[in-house]
């Protein structure tokens, strides 16, 4: 069986347009939420991390003069784009692969009045996967992975087993959402968004804070020359069953995912995990499933690292970028601040990480939750 390198990233979000702005960002500690008040998302202020429209567009611009692209698909190509820029990789090769995880993708072309250049039928996920896709020429069907807010770690998940078995060379994997008044209605409807930038796993959280972004994570079976490599280990994916959007109250789910992605990787990884990358949303039953699952694994000692404070919940993102963030963690040997995180507000012992912190990581976990149920392990570790 092949091993699954990571080999090459990017960031896309509202703290930067590549990885190294972003990861510099949140080892400040800034956040990139601020107060929303945008009639076309929402008729009311919210918290959210929206990334600049304008400059979005210009940084387009420099690589394509061609506007018949949506804001999705721009955040898509730009990040793709940029990660390729650090590899070899042959676009037009039979051996490579695009997978493309995202909730919503172009749901916004469901009004009639947005972009109304574009053709409707790309509201469709597999028809921007290939508008995409085409972009770059890959000569391969693109896969689509639409699990909820899990799909970003399935889908590199789903990388690492194709590469494993030898079905690819190189998988790149996109994740990208962005917000519109769909996505924000929807939430609010839930009386799920927080009426300041949320704060996971603290006593005095209020909800979730959504996020738009783009991540790209490239992996491949040739390692990099000359440097430390990070690869896949081993991933797990399992449904709860329990609700339409609540997750189980006894974090049964994400524990079996846990649990199995560990048994995958027991022959791969090089020491103990050294953190790990929460899924984090603020919200009570998220942050209390995970950290009674995190309890139950007997993980209770283990650094929790939380994103969402800096960059919102990025939906079909989050998983790419976060798991981004969790591999320069073991490069560069910084744990980051769970921003937002004072006093628990969980009624099991976790050890939340709220400082920024230099610690030697060999492995870590990241964890996502969804609705529906759905939860995802993945563990990385070094060579």
């Amino acid at each position: 069986m092949k091993e699954a390198y990571f080999i090459a990233d990017n960031i896309i979000s509202s703290l930067g347009f590549n990885t190294e702005e972003n990861l510099c960002a949140i080892e400040k500690q800034t956040t990139g939420i601020s107060l929303i008040e945008n009639k076309e998302l929402s008729d009311n202020p919210f918290y959210a991390s929206i990334i600049d429209a304008d400059k979005l567009n210009n940084e387009f611009s420099k690589i394509s003069d061609n506007n018949d692209f949506t804001q999705f698909e721009k955040l898509c190509i730009l990040s793709i784009t940029d990660a390729l820029r650090n590899t070899n990789i042959d676009n037009n090769a039979d051996d490579t692969l695009l997978i493309l995880s995202t909730t919503k993708g172009n749901v916004n072309l469901l009004d009639e009045n947005c972009c109304p250049q574009i053709e409707r039928e790309r509201s469709f996920l597999w028809k921007a996967a290939d508008q995409i896709n085409n972009y770059f020429k890959f000569k391969n069907k693109p896969i689509i992975v639409s699990n909820a807010c899990i799909s970003g770690v399935v889908g590199i998940i789903t990388a690492g087993r194709l590469i494993e078995n030898g079905k690819y060379k190189n998988v790149i994997v996109c994740g990208a959402d962005v917000l519109t008044k769909f996505v924000v209605s929807g939430f609010q409807s839930f009386l799920a968004l927080s009426s300041t930038p949320c704060k996971p796993f603290d006593i005095n959280r209020s909800g979730l804070t959504l996020g738009e972004g783009s991540g790209t994570i490239i992996l491949s079976s040739e390692p990099k020359s000359n440097m430390e490599n990070i690869i896949y280990c081993g991933g797990s994916i399992s449904n709860d069953a329990n609700h339409i959007s609540g997750p189980s109250r006894t974090g049964e789910g994400l524990y079996l995912a846990i649990k199995k992605a560990i048994k995958q990787s027991k022959n791969k990884i090089k020491s103990e995990i050294g953190f790990i990358s929460v899924h984090g949303t603020a919200t009570p039953f998220n942050d209390e499933m995970e950290a009674i699952a995190i309890n139950r694994m007997q993980f209770s000692e283990i650094p929790l690292v939380g994103l969402k404070g800096y960059l919102g919940h990025t939906l079909g993102a989050a998983g790419v970028i976060e798991s981004i963030a969790a591999i320069q963690s073991m490069k560069t040997g910084k744990l980051h601040a769970t921003v937002g995180y004072e006093n628990s507000g969980v009624t099991v012992p976790v050890y939340v990480n709220s400082i920024t912190i230099e610690k030697e990581i060999s492995s870590c976990l990241k964890v996502a939750s969804g609705f529906g149920g759905c939860n995802a392990a993945v563990i990385f570790s070094k060579k």
